[in-house]
């Protein structure tokens, strides 16, 4: 299949030089093909994407439709869709079926686009490389041997190898970046608040949100205005309103991440970018973001926790696996042997630390005190945009590791997340830029104020057309 653009394929669809079925069928064929050797899908829904793909062809008959009218497209299993399975990649929902739509997906259903199938993750979006999947582990089709990044592996990989046109995916501390940096592709976490999270199974919902990934800044610029707004079923939406774009943009460099532990390939990759970004004519400043030697605790003694209270409901009583017979006697054997059994190594490990860090005598010491620092992260950029528009980094300190090369070292695992978490803690948007390279890709981070997406896909843009 070709590498089609959604603005490609919406031309050649209202041209009538293919059909949406067509469409449809020749995807349907790639990931047959390809996914045996990716890994970048658990599920996949021929029978709906034909069905979706016929309504689009009638809809663009009679001259309706819209941008996204017949242009097939993934989801990460974590969003729900009626009727499909809603596995998280984790063994405690291995066979539940969601019941009803997430906002996110009725509202690209809504425009006519033609769902593929449910993608690979991290187990609960809980991972940096998608080998925390309770399935099956995606490879990064720019190089088999290695990560796809997390934990929007699936999503990414699925976009990479061209087996849809774009994806959805979830960003907690990273895991739409990373991995679309890791598979060179782009990826943007909007502002929280931004999309709805209503059908997102919840990992740490004061972190969570929903975002693309696509071939090009245009197509996630198209899918964000879609899936983007308020919501009456997230009391954490926002009525989206498009901020004023700012004329000349003035470009800041946090100095704490240039520092050390650095990979010297992306820090090279990353000078250049800023070398072209300085000849294009914009002014590029020395910021600092001084508490940002603090993210990595407060990003776990944040999400942590909230992942303990929100995976409480995954039990064994009220759906998903459950494990009753002899070696259950009573009501807390089903809650331990059902969790014992249904949750992975790494959401164990996060259990455990959340659950720890909201307990009695130590709520104050560590979740209370998080928040505390979280706020001075936040400060920190509140700061830095006074005097900047767009704030630059690299995504990840180091590009795709190699399968199976942290999978036993979950600190260096964690460390994935030191330069994507601040934007989350502080509730920032942030885009992931492909840049072009020769060896493995390494993604441009591209952050801006609060509902301020405007700037950061109008300065991506002017990057993207000067490669």
């Amino acid at each position: 299949m070709e590498d089609f653009t959604i603005s490609e394929l919406y031309r050649k669809l209202r041209d009538k030089d293919i059909s949406a079925l067509e469409v449809a069928k020749k995807y349907i064929d790639r990931i047959k093909e390809e996914d045996n050797n990716i890994g970048a899908f658990l599920s996949f829904d021929e029978e709906r994407a034909i069905s979706s793909a016929k309504l689009a062809d009638k809809e663009i008959s009679e001259g309706k439709g819209s941008l996204l009218t017949g242009i097939p497209f993934a989801l990460k299993d974590n969003i729900l869709v009626e009727d499909l399975k809603n596995t998280c990649a984790s063994k405690i929902l291995k066979d539940y079926i969601a019941p009803y739509d997430a906002t996110c997906f009725k509202k690209l259903k809504e425009k006519g686009a033609v769902l593929l199938g449910k993608t690979n993750l991290d187990e609960f979006a809980m991972g940096a490389s998608t080998e925390n999947s309770a399935f099956s582990i995606t490879k990064n089709p720019k190089d088999k041997e290695r990560v796809p990044g997390g934990s929007s592996g699936g999503s990414a990989a699925a976009v990479s190898s061209n087996m849809c046109v774009f994806a959805l995916g979830s960003d907690t501390g990273g895991s739409i970046r990373q991995p679309a940096s890791f598979c060179s592709v782009v990826g943007l976490k909007p502002t929280y608040g931004a999309v709805s999270r209503y059908g997102l199974t919840a990992f740490a919902s004061s972190l969570d949100q929903i975002g693309p990934l696509s071939k090009n800044v245009e197509d996630a610029k198209i899918v964000f205005n879609v899936i983007k707004g308020k919501d009456i079923n997230d009391s954490t939406s926002v009525d989206y309103k498009k901020r004023e774009e700012k004329k000349n943009l003035k470009i800041g460099l946090p100095k704490e991440y240039f520092a050390d532990g650095l990979d010297k390939e992306v820090e090279r990759l990353i000078s250049k970018e800023i070398e072209k970004i300085k000849k294009l004519g914009f002014e590029i400043k020395e910021i600092s973001l001084p508490n940002t030697k603090y993210v990595i605790p407060v990003y776990y003694l944040t999400s942590s926790p909230e992942a303990s209270s929100n995976l409480s409901r995954f039990d064994g009583i009220k759906y998903g696996l459950s494990i009753q017979g002899e070696k259950t006697n009573n009501l807390f054997d089903v809650y331990s042997k059902t969790r014992e059994e249904g949750f992975g190594d790494e959401v164990k490990r996060r259990i455990i630390l959340g659950t720890y860090a909201l307990s009695s005598g130590y709520y104050d010491a560590y979740y209370l005190k998080a928040q505390k620092v979280r706020t001075l992260i936040a400060r920190d950029f509140d700061n830095a945009f006074k005097d900047v528009d767009i704030i630059i980094s690299p995504v990840s300190p180091f590009s795709a590791f190699k399968i199976g090369e942290k999978k036993d070292d979950p600190l260096s695992m964690y460390l994935c997340d030191i330069l994507t978490a601040p934007v989350s803690l502080a509730g920032l948007p942030a885009l992931s830029l492909p840049l072009k390279v020769n060896d493995l890709p390494v993604g441009l981070q591209i952050i801006g104020r609060h509902f301020e997406e405007e700037n950061i896909f109008k300065f991506a843009k002017i990057l993207e057309e000067n490669e």
